[in-house]
Parts: structure tokens; C-alpha cells; sequence
């Protein structure tokens, strides 16, 4: 068995729209109204994970949601033509790309029994979010049914909400080996809501048979959440020994960091100072929403948003970073505009998965020339652009599924994925 990272990400799908959903999300509010380029959001994704395969790195893909969510809709008593504009978008969305939301993982070397474990996040606490477990669900009991590797779990229950590997790291010496899994909750206050619960975090914790010593549940500071670091993730990511943060991303840093090291003596924290980058700059240009990852060599980079470039405190910061002797030593930024308008950076839109390509089933693996054909169908399905007025346009809504069933055909998995 090869066991190895892959990064699953999410590919934008055609009704991609800035309806500013999101409450919390300081880019969903900013930019909603706005005219999307659904075509554009998905070739920037496309050509990230073409990035990371040149880096040596295993990719693979989940597909768009079916859009409209006719049977969403019926549960509510209403269909896309008669329904409120809130909710004809919220039916519309296309948020299942960002991939970090759909399950929480935990690797084999981690579980009880032997398996990776995933768990479907539940996403309760936005309304355009909660619909989206079914299919999402659906996606991961296809791509992961060998289950003598892996175990597909259902989402926890309402009203424990539980946004995914958003609010999870891991950290261990290296990806096949056992390590400690760091689950982060967040509490009410301030103007926005916390979206992970504690006793989600657990409950996961529970059913992925985790080793009590090795689960840590930390809770994320108000002050970052007030700030729009609606997910941890915002301003915290870890690869194998390395958690890099922000100062101010936890409620009680201390008690965590010590933890942590009792756990795993070999890690590394990397802090970012408030006094060097601001919370508001970090949230701004998604510093931390960054994928840390390693290299074929061993070495570590950090795949960040082109807006930390264009953040003269948050550059400069980076470039003192790996210019010294610390673990991050490459610098990869990406330009996925269209995905950090909806507010979702490089990191909010993969899935990462330690297993063996070998027991995953392949038409979710991707390499250039797969990829090469995805982006053919993208280029001649999806939407140029969409202005929230069109979310009602019956042109509009059949383009979109016709772009879905277009896709599934190519992937063959439309005997699979019923819409």
C-alpha cells in the first residue's frame, strides 16, 4: 500500500453567484450583487490543481452540485419560478466547491479500526449550505466505497452544527503516521455566529474511534470570528508538523500550544504576530486559508491567494518567513479571484485525504490531460457570467444543467449521480 495526501478540490460549478449568502463572510457581504464569471471561477480551479500536480502533488476532484435543488425547494412547498429571490438563491448556490466543508477526515494510522473515517459535514447553520450533504454524501459513498479502506458516515444531527475539515487540523511527523487531530469550535458573540459546535467536534471524534489522548478540541478566539474568520481555517493551517497560525486565531493559545506539544513533541508553531500582520489584513488576503503542503523533496510550501501579494504586510511577512530557517521554504501564489470574491481561498476549496490512490475510485483522480478535458467542458458549457437578476432566467437554469449533465456524462458517472 502507497499511502499519500491527496487534495481533493472542489470544481466551481456553473450557477457560481455572488448572492451574498453568507452572513460572516466579509467577502460574500462585500461583493453581493456583483456579476459572477462562473466559466472564469472554474478554469482559475482548474488551473490550481494543474499547479499542484506540476508540484509532484496527488489531485483529485468532486463535481457541482445539481442546480437548481428542485427538491430542496419542494421541501420548503415551492419551486425555482415561485419562490422568494432568498431562497431561489440559496437553491441556486454553488458553495459545495469549496471542498474544505464537505466531511471531516480522519486517516487510517489515526482510527480505531484501521480505516480512513469520513464524516459528512451537516452545514446547518446557513441556510444555502444546509441542502448540500445529500449530494455531497453521494459523492464521497461513490468515490470511497471500498470499505475495507474506508468508512462514509452520515452527518451529525441538527442542531449540532458541524462545518468540516474548515474547523480541523492534523498534525503528525509524517502523513502515514499516527498523529493528533485538532478539532476547533467556536462560541456565540460578536455580530456573526459561530458555525462549528463543540459537541459536533466530538461526536466526529467519537465515530471516527479516535484516540482520546491523541483529539483535541480547542476553542477559537470571538475576537477572530468577530473579525470574519467565520472558519478556522481563515486564520490556522497545519501540514505534518507544522501549525501555522495567527496570534490571535485561538481563545486560549497557551493551554493549546502546550497540549499540542504534549502530544506531539516534534511539532513546530510558526505565529504570525498581530504586530507584523493584522487580523484584518490576514482575513482580507486569506494569509492562512493557504494549502501547506509537502513537496516530493520533503520541503514545505505554502499555496496562497495572489491577494497576499498585493497585502504589503502580509508580503513582506512571508518573504521574511522563508527567507529564513523555518519549515515553509516556497512560496506558490494562485490566482483564484473569482472564488475569494465568494470569500473561499485555495484552502477553502480542497479536501485533503491520506490513502492509497489505489483504493479510490479512479474517475475522481485527476492528472493534466483529465483535467485538459474538464476545462474543454467548462469553456463550452458554463455561464460567462451571472448578475443575481438572472437566477430566475429559465435560459439560464437549463444552461446549468445541461453544463452538470455534460460533465457527469464525460466523468461517466452519470449512472451513478442522479440529478
Amino acid at each position: 500500500m502507497s499511502v499519500t495526501e491527496i487534495n481533493f478540490d472542489g470544481l466551481i460549478g456553473p450557477s457560481h453567484n455572488y448572492a451574498g449568502l453568507s452572513l460572516g463572510n466579509l467577502a460574500s457581504a462585500r461583493n453581493a450583487g456583483a456579476a459572477s464569471q462562473p466559466r472564469a471561477a472554474a478554469l482559475q480551479g482548474i488551473e490550481k490543481m494543474r499547479g499542484n500536480i506540476r508540484l509532484g502533488l496527488k489531485q483529485g476532484i468532486f463535481l457541482p452540485q445539481w442546480r437548481p435543488d428542485g427538491a430542496w425547494l419542494t421541501r420548503l412547498g415551492t419551486d425555482v419560478g415561485a419562490a422568494e429571490p432568498h431562497i431561489r438563491a440559496a437553491a441556486m448556490s454553488a458553495s459545495s466547491m469549496w471542498a474544505a466543508n464537505a466531511a471531516t477526515v480522519s486517516p487510517a494510522a489515526d482510527t480505531l479500526d484501521g480505516r480512513t473515517h469520513l464524516t459528512v459535514a451537516n452545514l446547518v447553520t446557513m441556510a444555502h449550505r444546509s441542502h448540500e450533504w445529500p449530494q455531497t454524501l453521494a459523492q464521497l459513498r461513490i468515490a470511497f466505497s471500498d470499505d475495507r479502506a474506508f468508512a462514509v458516515h452520515d452527518p451529525v444531527p441538527p442542531p449540532f452544527g458541524d462545518e468540516g475539515a474548515a474547523n480541523h487540523m492534523r498534525l503528525t511527523e509524517r502523513h502515514d503516521l499516527p498523529g493528533v487531530e485538532v478539532f476547533v469550535y467556536g462560541q456565540s458573540g460578536g455580530p456573526f455566529p459561530a458555525r462549528q459546535h463543540v459537541e459536533a467536534s466530538k461526536a466526529v471524534a467519537r465515530i471516527h474511534g479516535l484516540d482520546p489522548a491523541k483529539a483535541l478540541f480547542v476553542q477559537q478566539s470571538e475576537e477572530a470570528i468577530a473579525a470574519g474568520a467565520f472558519h478556522n481555517d481563515v486564520v490556522a493551517v497545519a501540514n505534518e508538523r507544522v501549525l501555522f497560525t495567527h496570534e490571535l486565531a485561538f481563545a486560549d493559545k497557551a493551554r493549546f500550544y502546550t497540549d499540542l506539544r504534549a502530544a506531539l513533541p516534534c511539532v513546530e508553531i510558526v505565529e504570525v504576530p498581530a504586530s507584523a500582520v493584522s487580523l484584518s489584513d490576514a482575513i482580507r488576503s486569506y494569509l492562512f486559508n493557504a494549502q501547506l503542503v509537502t513537496l516530493p523533496d520533503g520541503g514545505m510550501a505554502l499555496i496562497l491567494p495572489t491577494e497576499a501579494q498585493d497585502t504589503p504586510a502580509v508580503w513582506t511577512w512571508l518573504q521574511q518567513m522563508v527567507a529564513g530557517n523555518g519549515p515553509i521554504r516556497r512560496l506558490v501564489p494562485v490566482d483564484v479571484r473569482q472564488s475569494m470574491a465568494n470569500g473561499g481561498g485555495p484552502a477553502c476549496l480542497r479536501l485533503r485525504i491520506v490513502a492509497d490512490p489505489a483504493t479510490i475510485d479512479p474517475r475522481f483522480l485527476v492528472d493534466e490531460a483529465k483535467l485538459e478535458a474538464i476545462a474543454g467542458i467548462v469553456s463550452n458549457y458554463w455561464p460567462e457570467s451571472i448578475a443575481p437578476e438572472d437566477l430566475s432566467d429559465t435560459r439560464l437554469i437549463a444552461r446549468i444543467e445541461q453544463s452538470w449533465l455534460a460533465l457527469v456524462d464525460h466523468l461517466q458517472l452519470s449512472g451513478d449521480l442522479a440529478p
